[in-house]
C-alpha cells in the first residue's frame, strides 16, 4: 500500500470527515459516520479507489 493522496487532498478529507462525524452526532443520521472513512484515508494517505481510477494526487516516490 503506497501513498496516493497529496497534502491538500488529505487535509480536505480529514476536514470533511470530521464535519460529517459531527453532523452525524448532532443529527442522529448514521450515514454521517461515513466520515470515519474519510478521516482514516486522509490520515494514512491512501485511497483504495484511486488506483482503480488511475488517480494520484501528489505523493512523491523515491524516483521523482
Amino acid at each position: 500500500m503506497s501513498c496516493n493522496a497529496g497534502k491538500i487532498d488529505r487535509a480536505l478529507r480529514i476536514i470533511a470527515g470530521v464535519a460529517l462525524i459531527i453532523w452525524a452526532i448532532m443529527s442522529g443520521n448514521i450515514f454521517g459516520y461515513a466520515g470515519i472513512i474519510l478521516v482514516l484515508t486522509g490520515a494514512i494517505g491512501f485511497c483504495p479507489f484511486y488506483p482503480l481510477l488511475g488517480i494520484n494526487t501528489g505523493c512523491k516516490t523515491k524516483n521523482d
